[in-house]
């Protein structure tokens, strides 16, 4: 393995600052599972950015909030005769939700900000960090657009918008980490062709699982089909429970088994892919403790998926699944950053001392 040393000399306080947004994010996500494995999602329903970061704080104001949920498919069909205390339960969640959302856009534009007034980025740095806030903004429309199809004529969100919105935020995450990891100070690796293009395929692979796991979570299908390796009696079920729906393409996204069985056959993929890939780092010697480490997670996904269907999604094992699927994700970003070309110290992004000029 041939290494050649790329000179960087990155702000820490930068670093630390995406750090932290990025483990916020992750934590954001989990909060989001949770609020949809208690259906608490559609339990505020309105969208004030601002005026709705204050809480219920009297009795006539919880009332208030109770009667507006009333109104909804989802009481009315899911939750009718729910008392107060029980609102106020998804209330807290969803709440909580909004509100670190909120925590997470002020953490990351204040630091920001105060960053360009220092001087404390420069270059591609600058452009890239404004692309991620304008995506933190537009997650923030996509989470109420979400919200907003379960509010008239379904007691759920559509599945499609969550996948949207939950990958949305992943997509984000990933984008810091790969920021991240660019700043930092270390030799580049001269990997084989074939070696980075099984890592970019992994890091594929993992946005579509999510996505597919997303259309698991919407649908409740980790609620049916609870064997395992056979679901609907096979392991690979008919064809005419696959595919009845017409157009057949809406069988990907609607149907129950079908979404389930294409994120069981991703997983599948995934887990050979990473193997292929730890295998082939071991044999030349290149990147192999990270693509080991990323099979690892892998593997325990795969554990954690198991048990969590065979168990019809705990709560405790479907956010212990989504927690190690941001793992993974972490791990396979990590993966192609560490196997990918690095530019010239000159025209690479970087961060600079806080007050010079950038």
């Amino acid at each position: 393995m041939t290494t050649i040393f790329a000179p960087t000399n990155p702000h820490r306080a930068v670093r630390w600052w995406l750090i932290s947004v990025a483990a916020l994010i992750a934590l954001m996500v989990l909060v989001g599972g949770a609020t949809r494995l208690t259906e608490s999602g559609l339990s505020i329903v309105e969208w004030k950015p601002v005026t709705g970061s204050v809480p219920p704080l009297s009795e006539a104001q919880w009332s208030e909030a109770f009667e507006a949920y009333k109104k909804i498919p989802q009481y009315r069909e899911l939750n009718a005769g729910m008392s107060l205390s029980e609102f106020k339960e998804i209330f807290w969640w969803e709440w909580s939700h909004r509100m670190l959302g909120r925590f997470i856009g002020v953490a990351y534009l204040l630091p920001f900000l105060f960053f360009l007034w220092r001087g404390g980025l420069s270059g591609e740095l600058k452009r890239r960090l404004w692309l991620l806030f304008a995506l933190g903004g537009l997650q923030g429309a996509v989470g109420w657009w979400m919200v907003a199809s379960g509010l008239t004529e379904r007691v759920e969100v559509s599945q499609y918008r969550l996948a949207t919105h939950l990958v949305l935020a992943l997509l984000i995450f990933a984008g810091i980490v790969w920021t991240v990891r660019r700043l930092a100070e270390r030799p580049q690796i001269i990997a084989p062709a074939r070696l980075k293009f099984t890592s970019v395929l992994l890091l594929i692979v993992t946005f579509v699982q999510i996505y597919f796991g997303a259309l698991v979570a919407g649908l409740r299908a980790g609620r049916a089909y609870n064997t395992w390796p056979q679901i609907d009696g096979a392991f690979i079920p008919a064809g005419d429970r696959l595919w009845f729906e017409t157009p057949w393409w809406r069988n990907m996204f609607d149907n129950v088994l079908t979404v389930q069985f294409e994120h069981r056959m991703t997983a599948y993929a995934l887990f050979v892919l990473a193997a292929l890939h730890a295998l082939d780092a071991v044999r030349s010697r290149t990147a192999a403790g990270g693509a080991l480490c990323l099979f690892a997670a892998v593997s325990l996904q795969a554990v954690l998926g198991i048990l969590t269907l065979l168990n019809q999604v705990p709560i405790d094992l479907a956010l212990s699944h989504q927690a190690v699927a941001i793992v993974v994700l972490t791990l396979a970003v990590m993966q192609v950053e560490r196997l990918a070309s690095r530019q010239s110290a000159q025209a690479r992004p970087r961060a600079v001392p806080v007050g010079q000029a950038g």
